[in-house]
């Protein structure tokens, strides 16, 4: 998609960070006081992987101390002390977000989740899991699985952290059947930036009580309050899964089919879009052959990739027959049921296509969100925007939700904004929104605020002042301070 590839030197990168700012001694005898000189570091002693997320295009920063909570009891005596003495703080998981929202200020602390890592609870007869936010989503697959259950959330790297993604509404492949985060929290415990302790919801499956503050916190990444603990929805372990790889002849076509597909009522586990040069740079990564003859694979440009899954193998098969005839109909080239090494290794390397991206030198990953049937008009779009800023603009996504992910490779940053700011004007132009699961951060806050209805942002900012008045919570991430 778009022309004059860029180069490879990807901006903003997490290497050479700037140092942070002295921590005050006091803060710091204080800090260790409440959580043990263990877990507290400051200076040269903060390793160099709390100054960055994942995100492309901003540079590393070092705080000016770490803490690391054990209890939910010493997260609010820690915040309390950043209240008192007006420091910013930065909630972290395991730093797999591509928002920039857990890079921290230099005056700032870090509140680290890795001791906060304990599953309090699988509870098999409300189908719920209660965890801390410093679990991640390895940990809880393999305890659901012990009990035939699962948690559907998987935003592609499962050493990600619950909180983070409680923080970032995190989605991934499988919110087409499942959703997101926010489909599966149904309750909080949190710390507000005075302290105090405020649990919402529970393992109640709906509520009509009051403002829904559970929701208001989910997805805000890290701006309003710190979540100490969260109630999961779980789900029956379906033991059957069959993968689909459909190349098509065109982008417009293999876009056009996805909405067919969702209304078909086959229920797919994972509907997702690779472009034809997408595909070719991860299955070179992980040096993966798939078996689809050369004359095919050379024409594609795009392919659906379609996962189902089901109780028992005979409904499987039947669901996989009814797919293969409903992507013919759809004109796909044809579609391959791929062996199950291959398919885990293919949906593998689709979820971590943002590695490759990031190896190959893209200088940012933006994930607008637009709704289905609009895809293949967003698609043009973003053709037509890489054209006319000579750049290049290659692609997937989580189809299913409308949720395109695009690679931009384009070294200037003038023409970079330019360009990101006409892709993210065109997604809302045809319903859509800037994120549909990365959040906004750092990195996108500029376009959130330039964008966004002024009345909306207001709102936004009263809401925020009500959580967090002093302002110490991740300031300058979503809004400005």
């Amino acid at each position: 998609m778009g022309s004059a590839a860029a180069g490879s030197d990807a901006a903003g990168s997490t290497a050479g960070s700037t140092a942070g700012t002295a921590a005050d001694p006091v803060v710091l005898d204080a800090l260790t006081a409440v959580v043990g000189a263990d877990h507290v570091a400051a200076g040269a002693n903060i390793a160099g992987d709390y100054a960055h997320d994942e995100a492309l295009c901003i540079a590393a920063q070092s705080p000016a101390a770490v803490v690391r909570p054990g209890s939910t009891a010493e997260v609010a005596a820690i915040l309390r002390l950043a209240a008192e003495h007006r420091r910013p703080v930065t909630a972290r998981g395991t730093g797999t977000g591509l928002s920039g929202a857990s890079i921290p200020r230099p005056d700032g602390l870090v509140v680290s989740f890795e001791r906060m890592n304990r599953i309090l609870e699988i509870d098999t007869e409300n189908h719920v899991a209660v965890v801390q936010p410093g679990v991640t989503l390895a940990e809880l697959d393999e305890a659901t699985a012990a009990h035939g259950l699962s948690y559907p959330v998987y935003p592609g790297e499962y050493g990600a952290s619950l909180g983070g993604n409680v923080a970032t509404n995190a989605g991934g492949m499988r919110a087409v059947r499942y959703g997101v985060t926010r489909q599966q929290v149904q309750g909080l415990e949190a710390v507000l930036a005075s302290g105090e302790v405020l649990r919402t919801g529970g393992k109640v499956a709906k509520a009509s009580t009051g403002y829904d503050l559970t929701q208001l916190i989910v997805g805000s990444e890290g701006t309003l309050a710190l979540v100490t603990e969260a109630t999961l929805r779980l789900y029956p372990r379906h033991p059957h899964q069959a993968t689909v790889l459909a190349p098509f002849a065109g982008v417009d076509e293999v876009a056009a089919a996805v909405p067919k597909i969702v209304a078909s009522g086959i229920g797919p586990l994972i509907l997702e879009y690779i472009d034809a040069l997408t595909m070719a740079a991860i299955t070179h990564a992980q040096e993966l052959d798939l078996g689809i003859p050369d004359q095919i694979r050379e024409s594609a440009q795009a392919y659906l990739l379609v996962m189902l899954e089901n109780s028992t193998s005979e409904r499987l098969g039947e669901d996989t027959e009814r797919l293969g005839e409903h992507l013919a109909s759809l004109g796909a080239v044809d579609a391959y049921v791929l062996p199950g090494p291959a398919a885990r290794r293919l949906v593998d390397a689709r979820e971590k296509a943002f590695w490759t991206a990031k190896a190959i030198g893209a200088q940012d990953i933006v994930d607008v969100v637009v709704p289905r049937a609009a895809i293949p008009e967003f698609l043009r779009r973003a053709r037509e925007i890489a054209d006319r800023h000579a750049s290049f603009v290659a692609g997937c996504g989580h189809a299913g939700d409308g949720n395109v992910h695009l690679s931009v490779f384009e070294t200037d940053p003038d023409v970079r904004y330019r360009l990101l700011r006409e892709l993210f004007e065109a997604g809302m132009k045809l319903g859509g929104l800037i994120s549909g699961e990365h959040g906004v951060g750092r990195t996108k806050k500029r376009y959130f605020t330039e964008l966004t209805d002024p009345v909306t942002l207001d709102l936004m900012r009263r809401i925020k002042q009500a959580f967090d008045p002093a302002g110490i919570l991740n300031p300058g991430v979503l809004l400005d301070p």
